[in-house]
């Protein structure tokens, strides 16, 4: 890349092509600066610089849509904790703001549902871990709050299961790392508790298997980094 950075977004387009969006770099949070959002073509094996996003950020998401645009959502920046989201166009390489969450965080997921909205979970702000979800509506760029989490967390993971219902595990919250594990129904809006894992983790990994199983490894717990990996079964829960 041109711009060293941590903490930003690679987005597979349908082009083929990677979005890379912000993060935080040698000369702090990336966003005037044009070449902190760059496009890779492994065509050629290049990077080439596009459009800037209208607010710099880090630890946001970037998410891409039925409709082959990216929504960007939250997140830092040095003004403190994000609300603002944004859409990239691909076709024209250009961003527009689209209408902000109700809540500002980072550090939490954004994940698209088989209807094409766009969950979101969890994360962190200025008065502490987050607990509400919010879901984005693409055919009218606006956002409607949904029924919050039995446990805030952030730095979780949520996954699309075969059944369409979403898993989410671990993370860190104001307990501490956390075992526990959630389900939401989009049919009804609402979260269940499932099994929770046998270890505590938050920036741990998960993979939906071709079994529709979960993969869960990795991550950081009480005891330090981990090693150790699980298996959710949604048939079992």
């Amino acid at each position: 890349m041109t711009t060293a950075r941590v903490h930003h977004t690679g987005t597979l387009l349908n082009s083929g092509k990677v979005l890379v969006t912000g993060g935080y770099g040698s000369s702090g949070y990336l966003a005037s600066y044009v070449a902190s959002y760059e496009i890779y073509d492994p065509s050629t094996g290049q990077w080439n610089t596009t459009a800037s996003m209208a607010i710099t950020r880090a630890y946001h998401t970037a998410t891409l849509l039925n409709s082959g645009k990216v929504l960007i959502t939250g997140g830092y920046e040095s003004s403190g904790y994000l609300a603002s989201c944004e859409i990239y166009y691909p076709s024209t390489g250009q961003w527009n703001t689209t209408a902000s969450m109700a809540t500002a965080r980072a550090d939490h997921t954004a994940i698209v549902l088989n209807s094409g909205k766009v969950l979101i979970t969890g994360g962190y702000e200025s008065s502490g871990y987050l607990a509400s979800c919010e879901i984005y509506y693409p055919s009218t760029g606006q956002w409607n709050t949904t029924a919050s989490m039995a446990t805030t967390t952030a730095d979780h993971t949520a996954t699309l299961l075969n059944s369409g219902k979403v898993l989410v595990t671990g993370g860190y919250g104001s307990s501490g790392y956390l075992a526990s594990c959630e389900i939401y129904d989009p049919s009804t809006g609402r979260w269940s508790t499932t099994a929770n894992m046998a270890t505590a983790r938050a920036y741990h990994t998960v993979t939906l298997l071709n079994s529709g199983k979960v993969l869960v490894t990795g991550g950081s717990g009480s005891s330090g980094y981990l090693a150790s990996c699980e298996i959710y079964d949604p048939s079992t829960g």
